[in-house]
């Protein structure tokens, strides 16, 4: 073995790691190596704290589709790559253009000196926002060429003015999206009049849309090809991901696991459905804790006095932690609210305790991260419908 590489959640007390220091391998973290790779190519590197994997993904298909013949490297698996046989989240690709996805929340992302940096949004996840502001702004100063999302008020203060997109009307920004709408599982909307349509849930998505799109421009590509290249994107493993119609009811598994992420996804779900019955899953007690009125405060405002919020027990992934906080009172807060909230312990009574809360249009929506069986208890919650 000549090197090895770890990820931030690799403790110390990790055996493999204690035998590779005591034979003298070298040790660098992934995104060291990811630094070393993306130091080789004309790189774009995409940061935020949401959106990243679906803008690396939609900018990989635009750019794709444009003949430059991309490498990526991003966080989520790509249908249109999975389908080919391949482990979904990462090729090399013959073109000079390497798109990748910069991670904020081990600060990772300072390491990357990028052709192009792309910040989405700014909001409170894994840090703290002055935390987050400071990474960012170390961030713009290593990239050459800078774009961000101006219709969100903290990248916005990160402006280099120079390529930037915005989706408010009241924001100007070289590129904007207007007349958005959707139609059950399909948005449309216009770039600077430019007619897009995509097979897709929520306003949010658009955004992402957006933002490939301005980045792509900048790689030298038309507008045209965007749209074109968009209007046959698969999407991503686990966001928005549909399972399928039974008896009426929608069953939606998406990633979502941040406060912003969450509320997102139950608001693009809404206008498929009359009712929305979201459940989560959080993943980790440290996290929880720290964003639980952040929880509380977004999930409780995207629901309508009709949606249901349910949740079973935070997700434990080991190592060393202190359980002090429970998904009950989360659940506990947003009843308080006078939201309709449930709590489920165990996850694998999901269906038999809200079966009595479904209708004929309904929408079930699944979020949680990290967890790897989460996919396997999708499946399960539809073939138990």
């Amino acid at each position: 073995t000549d090197l090895v590489v770890i990820s931030t959640a690799v403790e110390e007390t990790v055996e493999e790691l204690q035998l590779a220091r005591e034979k003298g391998i070298p040790v660098i973290r992934r995104s060291e190596l990811l630094a070393i790779i993306a130091a080789s190519r004309k790189t774009i590197a995409i940061g935020g704290t949401s959106g990243k994997s679906t803008t690396s993904a939609m900018l990989f298909d635009i750019m794709e589709n444009g003949g430059l013949e991309p490498g990526i490297i991003s966080g989520a698996g790509l249908v249109s790559l999975i389908r080919q046989g391949k482990i979904g989240n990462a090729k090399v690709g013959k073109g000079e253009w390497l798109i990748i996805e910069a991670d904020e929340s081990d600060g990772s992302i300072v390491q990357y000196k990028p052709e192009i940096g792309l910040l989405l949004n700014v909001d409170k996840d894994h840090k703290e926002i002055d935390v987050l502001m400071d990474v960012f702004t170390t961030f713009r100063g290593n990239s050459k060429h800078f774009v961000v999302n101006r219709s969100h008020p903290l990248a916005a203060k990160l402006s280099n003015d120079h390529g930037d997109f915005s989706w408010n009307a009241d924001i100007p920004a070289p590129y904007m999206a207007s007349s958005f709408r959707q139609d059950g599982l399909h948005i449309s909307f216009k770039v600077n009049g430019v007619p897009f349509e995509m097979n897709l849930v929520g306003k949010h998505n658009m955004e992402n849309a957006l933002a490939a799109t301005a980045v792509a421009t900048q790689a030298g590509l038309p507008l045209a090809v965007a749209s074109e290249a968009l209007k046959d994107y698969e999407g991503i493993y686990r966001r928005n991901q549909v399972l399928g119609n039974k008896n009426g009811v929608w069953v939606i598994d998406d990633f979502a696991h941040n406060p912003v992420k969450c509320a997102a996804a139950i608001e693009a779900c809404q206008p498929i459905a009359g009712k929305v019955i979201a459940w989560f899953q959080p993943h980790g007690y440290g996290p929880t804790k720290f964003l639980r009125n952040d929880f509380v405060e977004e999930i409780g405002k995207a629901l309508r006095p009709q949606d249901e919020i349910w949740m079973s027990e935070i997700f434990y992934a080991g190592g060393t932690a202190v359980k002090d906080i429970s998904a009950n009172d989360l659940i506990g807060d947003l009843k308080a609210l006078g939201k309709n909230a449930f709590f489920t312990e165990d996850r694998n009574q999901l269906v038999s305790d809200l079966r009595s809360h479904l209708d004929t249009d309904c929408v079930l929506l699944l979020m949680g991260a990290r967890d790897p069986s989460l996919e396997t208890f999708a499946k399960k919650v539809w073939e138990e419908l």
